[in-house]
């Protein structure tokens, strides 16, 4: 079983994660097993039901932790050089709001409607890793918070923001939008 779990590419795993690499449909004796190579070392428990290899990617943790979710938000667009403030919280849009500290490290989920979760449209998948887009992330940024403001808006698409626009279906957010870009 291990064996199973150290060939995977993917650093994090839920129960249902491992119980479908194996083949194994007995979750109790399954968890039992994760347990003892916890207890071994071979194995992390960051939280109840989530395994990691030693050294896992924080990212595919904040993914895992609460699905759906999409890395989005401050991370992804301070990466990208929208905004400059430094911020080492991992942000998330998920179902739900809640910040999580794993290991000293802050996950900050924020919720969003669930007719903008599911679209998949400016969200780049890369293994158990959902990340938004720069321009799929200044879209969340502003729609979940009032006022926000940008340091450089040059490394954004303006197109893709025109094409990802609708599935908003916010008036609120096409005028920020459109009064942003005007000024910039």
């Amino acid at each position: 079983m291990i064996l199973s779990v150290f060939s995977d590419t993917r650093t994090v795993f839920s129960l249902n994660d491992v119980a479908m690499l194996i083949g194994e449909s007995e979750f109790k004796k399954l968890n039992e097993r994760l347990n003892y190579y916890v207890r071994k070392g071979k194995l992390l428990r960051p939280r109840k039901g989530i395994y990691a290899k030693p050294g896992y990617k924080p990212e595919e943790l904040a993914c895992t932790l609460y699905t759906p979710s999409y890395i989005s938000l401050e991370y992804v667009l301070q990466k990208a050089g929208v905004i400059f403030q430094y911020d080492e919280r991992i942000t998330v849009v998920s179902y739900l709001s809640r910040s999580v500290d794993i290991e000293g490290r802050i996950y900050a989920y924020r919720k969003i409607k669930g007719e903008i979760l599911i679209v998949t449209q400016g969200i780049i998948q890369t293994g158990n890793v959902n990340i938004a887009t720069p321009e799929r992330a200044f879209l969340d940024i502003l729609y979940l918070n009032k006022e926000y403001y940008f340091d450089n808006l040059n490394p954004l698409d303006k197109n893709l923001i025109t094409k990802l626009l609708p599935e908003y279906n916010s008036n609120t957010l096409t005028a920020k939008v459109k009064k942003l870009f005007a000024n910039g």
